[in-house]
């Protein structure tokens, strides 16, 4: 059987080139026919490495790779892609680095803490943002129970979002009682372990403390909930195991807690901050180097995908989901991945409520790679001690302009839109776009953030290393 899928790929391979050489020959004719106008491919060249091997996590958002894989549209800028799951976060930067993946589906913070030496040190860009939202907080049935006593309820259901102020009794109890209160998220550099320290410490809960030099990376100094790593498919299993009380991560492994019946998602991402950045596609700077043109042919191909999920107001997402819920993507069942994918979430089982953001993939300038959103991670860093000392507010900015590169990804959207593929008006003003976005609120702690003024957005905050705090 592998000796015929080899051969079926290897007919894919040649005739693929074959197909993409001729239309690139007809269009160029074409063009003597007409007053010498450039065809659209002329600003991107040929790609440099035309096989290449993708590296992603069982997760729902790293979609936009495979519907750029099962829609052709890797194929239509004469790439041949092989996907691949990776054990853990750790293992697929290490592979980005070493030359065994081209790229990969990755933490946003991911890029930003290798390229400042947080780690495993390299040299990771990304010029294209895969998804916003996507994730929640899950607690177990046990924790539940005593936390929904300290929440609003309405109609006998509780009020959203629930904020963190409601779990502190409980952590409080753990204390008292002499027992750790454990949570998981699935990286040290992750959104997740961002998004859930700052929901921990907006209700009074404090998520402890880094402290790098001092050879401290635990995350747990001063820490009343106590933080650590868990592979994303694993969280169910270890919480059901009692190991800990409760995690972040992204779907579909907190619906999966539903329907096992062993916990309760009690907040979304979204929630915590709406529309927030989530995944991005990352490559070595030196892989960037040396495969320009392949690159942007990538990020062709992975717009084109995102744009397809967003489409018609998520009207492709069924589809999308019978895709993810196969062995090799996703591998969990259609009903957990579709319970949030198609514009639904559930809380409490039988709680299910309309969340048509809660996995966005295009709306929104969701693929764009903003200066600010990478900023946002670096002050999280910062916060909590992984970044050990002050930083002005340029470093921020000459950080964040290392590794995102909205210049790629502006050079990929205008050969789509010069390709007729999609429209100008899907992107932000490709000429004068500054990167930064506009102030954001909508914050479950009602904080402004500004992506000009990072030591300003630091100050606001009375949990958390600011100024020239040192541990």
């Amino acid at each position: 059987m592998n000796l015929i899928r080899e051969k079926q790929m290897n007919n894919k391979y040649f005739f693929g080139r074959i197909r993409n050489s001729l239309a690139m020959a007809a269009l160029m004719s074409a063009s003597l026919l007409t007053l010498n106008v450039a065809p659209a491919f002329a600003e991107v060249g040929a790609a440099e490495k035309e096989a290449l091997k993708f590296g992603f996590i069982k997760l729902t958002d790293m979609a936009p790779l495979a519907i750029a894989y099962e829609k052709g549209f890797f194929e239509d800028e004469g790439l041949y892609v092989t996907l691949e799951s990776q054990a853990n976060w750790k293992v697929l930067l290490d592979r980005v680095i070493d030359g065994e993946l081209d790229g990969a589906h990755m933490l946003a913070g991911q890029p930003l803490g290798a390229t400042i030496g947080y780690g495993t040190e390299a040299h990771i860009i990304t010029a294209f943002s895969m998804d916003l939202n996507g994730n929640a907080v899950t607690v177990s049935n046990s924790v539940w129970d005593e936390m929904k006593k300290h929440v609003p309820h309405e109609a006998g259901k509780p009020v959203h979002p629930i904020i963190a102020k409601s779990l502190k009794p409980v952590v409080d109890k753990y204390k008292a009682d002499g027992k750790p209160f454990k949570m998981g998220m699935v990286f040290p550099v992750s959104t997740h372990n961002y998004e859930l320290r700052y929901w921990l410490a907006a209700g009074d809960i404090h998520p402890g403390f880094y402290a790098p030099h001092k050879g401290d990376t635990s995350g747990q100094l001063k820490a009343e909930a106590l933080l650590s790593v868990t592979p994303p498919p694993q969280m169910p299993s270890t919480m059901e195991a009692g190991t800990i009380n409760g995690y972040c991560v992204g779907e579909p492994w907190n619906q999966q807690a539903i329907f096992k019946g062993i916990g309760v998602p009690v907040i979304t991402d979204y929630e915590i901050w709406k529309n927030n950045p989530e995944k991005v596609f990352g490559v070595s700077k030196e892989w960037a180097d040396e495969n320009p043109n392949t690159h942007i042919r990538v990020v062709k191909a992975m717009i084109r995908a995102a744009q397809w999920l967003d489409a018609d107001n998520n009207a492709n997402r069924p589809e999308a989901v019978k895709i993810l819920a196969r062995s090799n993507y996703v591998g969990a069942d259609y009903n957990v991945i579709a319970n949030s994918m198609t514009g639904t979430f559930e809380y409490e089982k039988g709680d299910k409520r309309a969340a048509p953001d809660f996995n966005v993939f295009f709306r929104y300038n969701a693929t764009y790679p903003y200066y600010s959103d990478a900023i946002w991670y670096l002050t999280q860093m910062r916060r909590w001690g992984q970044i050990s000392e002050h930083k002005p507010d340029s470093w921020y900015t000459q950080m964040a302009k290392k590794v995102y590169r909205p210049d790629i990804y502006a050079l990929a959207a205008k050969e789509l839109i010069a390709e007729g593929k999609v429209a100008a008006a899907d992107f932000p003003d490709l000429e004068n776009e500054t990167g930064f976005r506009q102030p954001q609120t909508g914050f479950i702690d009602n904080i402004t953030y500004d992506g000009r003024k990072p030591n300003e957005y630091l100050n606001k905050f009375s949990i958390g290393l600011k100024g020239k705090e040192q541990l």
